[in-house]
């Protein structure tokens, strides 16, 4: 079977220059990285405002979101590529924004997030490497903001920051569990004073998440000095711009603010900008990204992290929030394989080989396993938006299976079902899904929140795992009360709520599957994001520190004697 790799190099890409131009980007706004990459630059906002007001334009917005997936996926970024495809082969301007890949995945289980087969962006080893260095530039502000704070320590303590307190760890983009709790400061007086720190993966920076989340970079400095990184001995919060650090954060995060522009594999355009993860983060691309994706096209497609429960519920509660942009319309992506996977009768395992009833004809079950989508498609409904259920098909797949699972889609509450091929034929193979989503973008919509941001701290966590995770309770544990009342006397109950949890069930135990019931949904801690405009509940044992499998895809990737990557990516 020929690779994505070596799909993607038989295609010749086009200059990013008429990538751009064709979408009516002006090449005054490029900086280019080579000939088929660039970043755009922030002055386009200002003519998109000006026409805006004067023209009113603004593109559909489809979200693209999934059932609960398995360790290897459903299929959502090839269907959101696709899907983009799709719809410009109907006759329309169409883009696609994405979210950078973490090296830390890409290295380890998932091998990258440039989709595959037919339906991937160009280039594809740049985007899941160091790309324009965007994750680097987050890595090292977040960084040089904790150097600023033990400074602080080491010389004299003149802001009386408490050592027991401190809250602000450093951060990689790699996956290395050994890194989650450490000491610092050892080794004598001269080496800083002996703590308990540890590192995040750089996806899970607040850093990462203040870029996807600024209009922009008056915005983001602004959220730069209001990130809390310690509380004083008195309980007062310290902040960035306390420790005089983040006037050279925002320095070194100029450039990672602009958004990247690449290619889909046909040629259509794609915006990739920022990495927040969707089980420890937000989850989302970046606004910025999606604000002039919709000005100069049809239709953007834009996808969000993991299942409708984590990445969708964010985009809905936090990013539309802060944004004030409405979907059209949400795809929620589907495979048989993991429909079968949630009746419990199967183990995915990355790496291994699938189990052989898997790829079989089984109704049962389908059957079975069916209620997490229909869970999923009751939680984009909760938000007033239209869905289109997406059938990610496999060669293995049979007619019966696709038709079983289109009728029920549409019996349970989608406003339609279509299956879609875009891995093995590009946008012809999803005509169907490109069509049946324009019809749904022109439904009505009541769009609404989930929660008020009035309502207490407490009762937003609980509305959120009885609504969205099916959850009996919540069970807060005496380290989560007591950050709840201190972000309560700091006038933080009015933030909304980012869920940390594990992204292969609805619930916080990655082995139940389909749809919990009747359970205790724990939360271990909550951390302030205050930057970026809201608070972590961490649930479960949800790590904010990936560690590396047994055999990590890396081990598989070469660099030949001509500098060409060979292997997985």
């Amino acid at each position: 079977m020929i690779s994505d790799i070596q799909i993607s190099r038989s295609v010749k890409p086009k200059s990013i220059k008429t990538i751009a131009s064709a979408l009516g980007i002006p090449e005054r706004h490029l900086v280019t990285y080579g000939p088929h990459v660039a970043k755009i630059g922030l002055g386009i906002l200002d003519e998109i405002n000006s026409t805006a007001r004067a023209h009113k334009r603004q593109g559909k917005y489809i979200l693209v979101t999934a059932i609960t997936p398995t360790p290897l996926g459903e299929g959502k970024t090839v269907t959101s590529i696709g899907l983009s495809m799709a719809l410009h082969r109907l006759g329309t301007i169409s883009s696609v924004c994405i979210r950078q890949p973490s090296m830390g995945p890409a290295f380890g289980i998932k091998g990258g997030a440039a989709g595959g087969g037919y339906s991937q962006v160009l280039p594809r080893e740049d985007l899941n490497l160091h790309f324009t260095g965007d994750a680097h530039a987050v890595s090292i502000a977040h960084n040089l903001a904790a150097a600023f704070l033990d400074n602080s320590l080491f010389r004299k303590n003149l802001l009386d920051i408490d050592p027991e307190k401190i809250y602000w760890r450093r951060v990689v983009d790699i996956s290395d569990r050994f890194l989650r709790s450490i000491m610092i400061g050892l080794g004598g007086k001269e080496n800083g004073t002996p703590r308990e720190s540890g590192f995040d993966i750089t996806s899970a920076s607040e850093l990462m998440a203040i870029l996807a989340l600024s209009e922009n970079i008056r915005d983001l400095k602004k959220r730069l000095g209001s990130i809390v990184v310690a509380y004083t001995r008195r309980n007062k919060a310290v902040t960035a711009r306390d420790l005089h650090v983040d006037g050279s954060m925002a320095v070194l995060l100029k450039d990672a603010i602009k958004p990247n522009l690449i290619q889909t594999i046909e040629h259509t355009p794609c915006f990739v900008h920022t990495g927040p993860f969707a089980n420890i983060a937000h989850g989302n691309s970046s606004i910025i990204a999606d604000r002039i994706a919709l000005h100069f096209s049809d239709y953007v497609v834009t996808e969000s992290g993991f299942g409708a429960d984590c990445g969708a519920e964010k985009f809905f509660d936090i990013k539309c929030r802060e944004s004030g942009l409405i979907p059209d319309a949400a795809v929620i992506v589907c495979s048989l394989r993991g429909l079968k996977a949630h009746s419990g009768r199967f183990t995915v395992v990355p790496g291994k080989c699938l189990d052989p009833e898997l790829t079989r004809e089984n109704l049962c079950a389908l059957e079975e396993g069916f209620c997490n989508l229909v869970k999923q498609i009751e939680n984009v409904k909760t938000f007033g938006i239209p869905v289109v259920v997406a059938i990610n098909r496999f060669k293995h797949d049979t007619d019966r299976e696709i038709e079983f699972v289109r009728q029920k889609a549409i019996a349970c509450g989608a406003d339609d079902c279509q299956p879609c091929e875009f891995w093995k034929h590009g946008s012809r193979g999803g005509v169907g899904l490109a069509k049946a989503v324009v019809r749904a973008a022109e439904l009505p919509k009541k769009f609404k929140f989930l929660y008020p941001l009035r309502m207490p701290i407490e009762e937003k966590i609980r509305l959120i795992a009885r609504k969205m995770y099916g959850a009996k309770d919540v069970e807060f544990s005496k380290t989560a009360r007591e950050k709840i009342s201190i972000f309560t006397r700091n006038s933080w109950d009015r933030l909304p709520i980012c869920m940390a949890k594990t992204q292969l069930s609805l619930g916080h135990d990655p082995c139940v599957k389909g749809v919990p019931r009747d359970y205790l949904f724990p939360v271990r801690d909550i951390r302030a994001a205050v930057g970026a405009g809201f608070l972590i509940p961490l649930c479960g044992k949800i790590q904010t520190m990936p560690g590396l499998p047994g055999h990590p895809i890396a081990e598989k990737i070469r660099l030949d004697d001509e500098g060409n990557i060979q292997g997985p990516f």
